[in-house]
């Protein structure tokens, strides 16, 4: 039967001088979608604090993702103020473009 949604995952290289690059070289973020209606269902990043994961799930949870999410990539630019926010945003655009390669194109 199979389940009603896709987990996909991406990944941007985290900058310099900063505790993720230290740790982790890069950030990554994971996606639960659901596969009828496109919406992110859940989300989870390889952020250091809790805080800043639960964060990310409030922003993205909610998000069309056979939409635009230019929306979506202009409130972290404005309310997520992460010296990894650029790195945020470019594995955001790698994961909708990974479902838009693998779930709307027929």
């Amino acid at each position: 039967m199979g389940m009603p949604t896709v987990f996909i995952s991406a990944y941007a290289k985290a900058p310099q001088n900063t505790p993720m690059y230290e740790n982790n070289k890069q950030i990554g973020i994971m996606l639960e979608i659901h596969k009828q209606n496109h919406i992110i269902v859940n989300a989870d990043a390889t952020f250091i604090t809790d805080l800043a994961k639960d964060y990310l799930k409030r922003i993205v949870i909610g998000t069309d993702f056979s939409k635009d999410i230019s929306s979506l990539l202009k409130e972290i630019e404005q309310d997520f103020l992460i010296q990894s926010q650029g790195a945020l945003i470019v594995a955001l655009k790698v994961a909708r473009q990974k479902y838009h390669d693998n779930y709307l194109q027929n």
